[in-house]
């Protein structure tokens, strides 16, 4: 953090909402110096198994949160990040937040979150469903083939398929499992736009979530008539959606007194608008101008990429114009699972002795591109693109008895690399061009994965110049919000930060990675375009053994 501080400086406040803490991070205006940080633990972390206290059990492929862990960020991340920073809260003009995304929660019509309803807090439905809740696979495929065979304009945006993940497939969801929970929803909205609303007290969305995971294309959602083919009881779910739509950078409204009490800060000052935390890193790694990618790589990936015109790109999470900044259309896609493959081997399957990333990345780097002779897929929560399908699962090829542990954390390394490089040929394809990767979150630390990164996708690789790339994000928004800067271009070149070219691909690396991407793409379409659909099977056979209910015997009856 930085100890330089002058009279006239001052400062906004970013605070990035991740999946398991929240981070507040103080930054001067003038140069985006950042001068402190906090972070905040959420109690509940992600429900995944079981309600809290004793409650009722979940459902495989359940992800919930409490929105009161989200609060808690305000109320100690804040204040602790001022305290770290040593700057007078009167100096700061701004605070601005980014959030998992789709991210959602259904509330009473003042905001009032249906899980903190008394009678309703047993209930599954009434909780947030976080990013990563993809119980509702079934349900976007109903929404999917509908609107294939009605042949709705908006599906190619979102490359076919929407995903499990976003709100209308969780929406849907809500009305088939609980209909009592959706009924009393009044308001349908992603925790990004909520915690906006607790800080100002004014209930704002923004174009980013709303194109991106709420089906918002040219001007509009998806019809009523639509919806009413999809189940009559949904025709009123837009109306639980749509509100003040605002877009990037501006002013959502102004702290209230409540909130400049959780958080110490001064009443009145600007609150940004809510923002997805890949998206808003785009700023902070000065990566706004076109055929720049930013990959945000943490427990999964986002990538994001601003392109001039629009283009329908297969398999993608979505084109927005204006998703990532005014003036251009903001591409989206991802992995849902990234640096959860890599934690998983070294909890539950490395041994002793080598269970840790930095042995086992120390071990992998000694040998040869190809040495390990394995080929791995990255589905192992499902894969976001280009498939958009979270029934797939993890396979690794080529295992032998002389297999060692390095070798397959190697291979899921690679498979990463792998998924990304499919993205960014699909972008290519589609016209979207892709000149350099800008790398960003936690899993940079990691020389081995950054290289074999830009040896697979035969790029060049530039590193974020912050390790709370999100957070600083917010902080620029905030900026523009508070007027300190007329957008967010000027104010990403100012204060954002990034090394460029740190690592380059090697030529004879580059060859021998492409004879195993080959491989890697004809087990990706053997497995995920419907050759073979033996990972779906075998999740329908572990969620009727879950259920307790009887196995099923045949491929046909496993797929009803």
């Amino acid at each position: 953090m930085s100890d330089v501080d002058a009279p006239g400086d001052r400062y906004v406040v970013g605070v990035d909402y991740g999946t398991l803490s929240g981070r507040a991070l103080v930054v001067r205006v003038g140069d985006g110096a950042e001068m402190g940080t906090a972070v905040y633990e959420y109690p509940r972390g992600v429900m995944e198994a079981a309600l809290p206290d004793g409650g009722r059990p979940l459902p495989p492929d359940w992800a919930l949160q409490d929105p009161a862990d989200y609060v808690g960020v305000l109320r100690h991340a804040v204040p602790a990040a001022l305290a770290d920073a040593g700057v007078d809260p009167s100096r700061v003009i701004g605070i601005g937040t980014d959030f998992t995304a789709c991210t959602v929660l259904p509330t009473l019509a003042d905001g009032t979150p249906l899980c903190e309803v008394p009678e309703l807090r047993d209930r599954p439905h009434s909780w947030v469903k976080l990013w990563k809740h993809h119980a509702a696979q079934p349900h976007a495929d109903r929404i999917n083939a509908l609107a294939h065979e009605r042949g709705e304009p908006w599906i190619n945006r979102y490359g076919g398929k929407i995903s499990a993940e976003w709100q209308f497939a969780k929406g849907l969801q809500i009305l088939d499992e609980d209909p009592e929970v959706y009924r009393r929803a009044e308001r349908f909205v992603e925790a990004a736009d909520w915690i906006i609303w607790q800080l100002c007290g004014t209930e704002t969305r923004n174009i980013c979530t709303a194109g991106y995971k709420g089906i918002r294309q040219d001007g509009r959602y998806p019809s009523a008539e639509y919806l009413a083919a999809l189940d009559p009881g949904f025709v009123d779910f837009v109306g639980k959606l749509d509100g003040p739509l605002m877009a990037m950078g501006e002013r959502a409204g102004s702290l209230t007194a409540r909130a400049a009490a959780w958080t110490g800060l001064p009443e009145g000052i600007a609150v940004a608008v809510g923002n997805v935390d890949a998206h808003v890193t785009a700023a902070s790694a000065q990566a706004l101008e076109p055929g720049h990618l930013v990959a945000i790589m943490g427990t999964s990936t986002c990538h994001v990429v601003n392109g001039t015109g629009l283009g329908e790109v297969p398999g993608m999470c979505g084109v927005v114009e204006g998703g990532l900044s005014p003036g251009m259309w903001g591409y989206e896609a991802g992995q849902s699972g990234v640096g959860d493959i890599f934690g998983w081997f070294v909890e539950h399957a490395a041994p002793a002795g080598v269970a840790s990333h930095e042995r086992l990345s120390e071990l992998a780097a000694a040998q040869p591109v190809g040495a390990h002779g394995l080929v791995a897929l990255d589905w192992w929560n499902g894969n976001r693109s280009l498939l958009v399908n979270h029934d797939l699962s993890g396979l690794i090829v080529g295992m032998t008895l002389a297999t060692r542990p390095q070798d397959v954390y190697r291979a899921l390394l690679e498979s990463t690399a792998y998924g990304t490089r499919m993205i960014i040929e699909a972008f290519a394809d589609a016209g979207v061009p892709v000149r350099e990767l800008v790398m960003a979150g936690g899993l940079t630390a990691n020389p081995l994965l950054m290289q074999i990164y830009a040896d697979v996708t035969d790029r060049p690789l530039s590193i974020i110049g912050s390790a709370q790339g999100p957070a600083l994000g917010s902080a620029i928004h905030a900026a523009v919000a508070a007027g300190a800067y007329p957008d967010v271009y000027a104010a990403s070149k100012a204060m954002g930060r990034v090394h460029r070219n740190v690592y380059r691909p090697q030529a004879d690396h580059v060859r021998a990675y492409d004879a195993l991407y080959a491989e890697y793409r004809l087990l990706h379409d053997h497995f995920g375009r419907g050759a073979n659909d033996v990972m779906s099977r075998l999740r329908a056979i572990r969620n009727a053994a879950a259920d307790g209910a009887a196995p099923a015997t045949t491929p046909q009856e496993v797929a009803v």
